[in-house]
């Protein structure tokens, strides 16, 4: 079977072609003509277009064309589930629909540049297709490597939970609250659990140590305490969204960060902005 689609694919029209020849059409023909050529083309070769307007295999609302092919052919793996934000972020430039999106995009656009010719650019994204979809199936779960700080955490509970016979604070702990709060704004994705579990001490023994030296704060308390540090400097420097602001410091969401802003705050983190806008702009009076 033939499908033809617009030259100088990028996403959608890498991302559909892999889904046709690896789930629906393993001997599909694919097709790159000028935009103005597709439906003459598709007549003349008998072909199935996809990605342009007016044609069935296209974007509909927010959806773009490899989500039309996942629901048309009823295509249900968990991995392609996986993948499909991921390509509808990177074509549509809603990069906060999965965090690979951009990642996805620029790979694209850099392969696009270096690459003049269609077939060409199609046998590579074949390659990063294949890759993706084994990350998907396979390793979503891996981590490259275990980060400084969750290094460095692990040595000096190592250090502390050996008995000294005295009770004055470690030197390690002003260097640990200076480096943790470097990497705040970094994925930070240190767990108690995790920790414990290398440690081979009970969860709540090292909750009590740490928190000795770190405000009278439990580790999450501790760390979500730096992320509104970094959020009300976001507020206050930049013109983030409030969504941008809770990604970067590391929520879940907007409204989980607009909760525990308030909480500890006493105020929305719109409310906030608002005021220090304002303060401002009454000093400048």
């Amino acid at each position: 079977m033939v499908w033809i689609t617009r030259e100088r694919p990028k996403i959608d029209r890498l991302a559909c072609p892999w889904l046709i020849r690896r789930f629906i059409d393993p001997t599909a023909e694919i097709v790159f003509v000028p935009e103005s050529q597709v439906g003459v083309q598709a007549q003349l070769l008998n072909a199935t277009p996809f990605d342009v307007p007016g044609v069935e295999y296209s974007h509909y609302e927010d959806q773009c064309t490899f989500d039309y092919f996942l629901q048309k052919h009823n295509l249900t793996d968990p991995a392609l589930l996986a993948i499909a934000p991921i390509v509808r972020g990177a074509d549509t430039d809603d990069h906060s629909l999965a965090p690979q999106a951009a990642g996805l995009w620029a790979i694209s656009a850099g392969m696009a540049f270096n690459i003049p010719d269609d077939q060409q650019l199609l046998a590579q994204g074949m390659i990063i297709y294949d890759a993706l979809y084994s990350w998907a199936k396979h390793m979503q779960s891996v981590k490259h490597t275990q980060s400084p700080t969750e290094r460095l955490l692990l040595e000096v509970l190592h250090t502390y939970l050996k008995p000294t016979g005295k009770r004055k604070t470690p030197n390690w702990v002003k260097e640990l609250k200076e480096l943790i709060q470097d990497q705040i704004d970094t994925n930070l994705t240190l767990s108690l659990n995790e920790l414990s579990e290398s440690l081979a001490v009970n969860p709540a023994y090292v909750s009590r140590a740490f928190s000795r030296y770190f405000d009278d704060l439990s580790f999450g308390e501790y760390i979500r305490k730096l992320r509104i540090n970094k959020a009300v400097h976001l507020l206050e420097s930049t013109q983030y969204s409030l969504s941008e602001i809770a990604y970067l410091t590391g929520f879940s969401d907007q409204s989980h960060f607009t909760r525990i802003f308030k909480k500890l705050m006493g105020q929305n983190p719109s409310d906030y902005r608002k005021s220090g806008r304002k303060s401002k702009a009454d000093t400048k009076g």
